[in-house]
């Protein structure tokens, strides 16, 4: 075994030894052969199509795909791949349904899966996968979360029952738990989140004190590896929420001191891998807010040099496991590549980035080999 996976495995240790069953195996599943292949995948609001790109394992360099950008449904914004790394799927918002795509594990490249798109409610916005075989999506016209189970062989998307599910007003960003227990949903006009139960056949049931307040306009949600801090990005108050999440119930409690303040118009915002540093996209600054995680606590402190610069209207971000961080600039049409110091949060950027993205780039998934 190289180092390389050695020094990754370890960084995952702690967050191993609490997650158990689903989560557990999905995240030793992503650690597992990390030198194959890995694709960045960005979805293109104004081109209403996806750029695809393989990342360079080691210095997070970005080429585009053959064949990319791949087509798409009208105004795309969310898009997640599935567990099994198979499947891509992207929500959009004015044509109103799910775009599924087969992933080619060579090459990058997108086939659209048989029966897609297929329906979702008005406005679907956030797609959340959980590694039990579900995916959720929440739509800020319906106000309600449509939940699907997705065939292991086809990506093909079936409703569960029960579904749609009932949210808040302009239902947003959807995350889902890393136990798999748990999903919750931003609600834009309520100012709140959402919190559910997931029953074994992937049908939602409200949290007890459900729905929980944020601050003004709640745009992203974002849970650390363990699954015992949730946050979320106020969009109009410049700040983040952080919660601790009870793990038997899935309710939430405002960590001490927060909310903590971000950047102009905060959207994107993810936890890394090590469960040590937050990091927020800040759509009116043009940068990005870098945070340590108190990993007792949940609370947030910036990291030393940020903000960090980025391109012009940065929206949705992801992390890759090594230690790389993409951000979608949806006013410049690019996509910016940072390392991450494992011992200090800070980034450095990518060499060529940002690098040339679609027009409108919106969210980013990131898929590795299983």
């Amino acid at each position: 075994m190289n180092k390389a996976r050695v020094s990754l495995i370890a960084a995952f240790g702690f967050a191993a030894a609490v997650l158990a069953g689903c989560a557990a195996q999905s995240s030793l599943m992503m650690i597992g052969n990390h030198t194959d292949p890995k694709f960045v995948y960005v979805s293109n609001e104004f081109s209403n199509d996806v750029s695809a790109y393989n990342m360079d394992l080691t210095s997070g360099v970005l080429t585009p795909v053959a064949g990319s950008p791949f087509g798409g449904g009208t105004s795309p914004r969310g898009i997640a791949g599935t567990p099994c790394q198979k499947f891509l799927y992207m929500a959009n918002t004015s044509s109103n349904d799910i775009s599924a795509y087969s992933i080619n594990a060579t090459s990058g490249g997108l086939s659209t899966v048989p029966g897609s798109p297929f329906a979702a409610g008005t406005g679907p916005q956030g797609v959340a996968i959980s590694c039990a075989g579900f995916v959720y999506v929440a739509n800020d016209g319906s106000n309600d979360v449509h939940a699907y189970s997705f065939d292991a062989n086809t990506g093909a998307l079936t409703p569960v029952p029960g579904s749609p599910f009932p949210a808040g007003s302009l239902a947003r960003s959807p995350a889902v738990h890393p136990t798999g227990k748990f999903l919750y949903v931003t609600n834009r006009g309520d100012n709140n989140v959402s919190a559910y139960t997931i029953a074994a056949n992937g049908s939602l049931s409200a949290v007890p004190g459900s729905p929980f307040a944020t601050g003004t306009r709640p745009f992203n949600v974002a849970i650390d590896l363990t699954g015992r801090f949730l946050y979320v990005s106020n969009h109009l108050d410049d700040n983040v929420s952080a919660y601790a999440i009870d793990g038997t119930t899935g309710a939430l409690t405002p960590v001490p001191g927060s909310p903590f303040g971000s950047g102009s118009q905060p959207h994107g915002l993810k936890v890394d891998c090590t469960g040590k540093f937050l990091y927020v996209a800040n759509h009116g600054s043009g940068d990005i807010s870098a945070y340590s995680i108190n990993l007792t606590s949940g609370a947030l402190t910036p990291v030393g040099g940020s903000p960090f610069a980025a391109g012009s209207g940065p929206f949705g971000l992801n992390l890759e496991l090594t230690g790389k961080l993409f951000v979608a600039n949806n006013n410049d049409g690019t996509v910016s590549a940072y390392t991450i110091d494992a011992n200090s949060g800070v980034l450095t950027p990518v060499p060529g980035s940002p690098f040339t993205g679609g027009s409108g780039p919106h969210e980013i998934a990131i898929v590795h080999e299983p």
